[in-house]
């Protein structure tokens, strides 16, 4: 009964993501851009993410069509992550993050960092607007550990 719990929660995550227009198989919202060579990165930007559940800096603005590497830093004690996303998807992921908090994932947008490690996103912002980025640990993103990426129309 258990395993078949279990695999019904694993299907119902799946949906889920679908949903969001994320999958099991890597694609991910084209809402938020899209991977980015890390060769035509235009700019670094440095984000450190501390215990205090908070990353620095948590406002973030770029320009449409720029390639940013996000090097990313847990300064913490605990497993910490950066996950690039909409505010819908973020949540939908948390969700299913709480219900199975020992998942394993590995998505160009995202990096999940052991204490003390540092990693990278490269990322191109493909549409002006805002794109969420949050630790999706469980509790971490409910303790407030999540930010914004401000994508301005070119020229601006």
């Amino acid at each position: 009964m258990k395993h078949a719990f279990l695999a019904t929660s694993a299907f119902a995550t799946l949906l889920a993501l679908s949903a969001t227009g994320a999958s099991a198989s890597g694609s991910h919202s084209e809402a938020i851009g899209k991977p980015g060579v890390a060769a035509k990165a235009t700019r670094t930007v440095e984000v450190d993410m501390t215990d205090s559940m908070r990353f620095t800096p948590a406002d973030i603005t770029v320009k449409k069509g720029e390639t940013v590497r996000f090097v990313v830093k847990n300064s913490g004690k605990l497993k910490h992550e950066l996950v690039l996303g909409t505010a819908q998807e973020l949540k939908s992921h948390y969700a299913a993050m709480m219900k199975n908090p020992e998942m394993e994932h590995a998505e160009p947008n995202m990096v999940t960092l052991a204490p003390g490690k540092t990693g990278e996103v490269v990322w191109q912002f493909t549409k002006a607007g805002k794109v969420d980025f949050g630790c999706l640990q469980p509790g971490h993103y409910d303790a407030g550990m999540k930010g914004v990426v401000n994508v301005a129309q070119a020229g601006q």
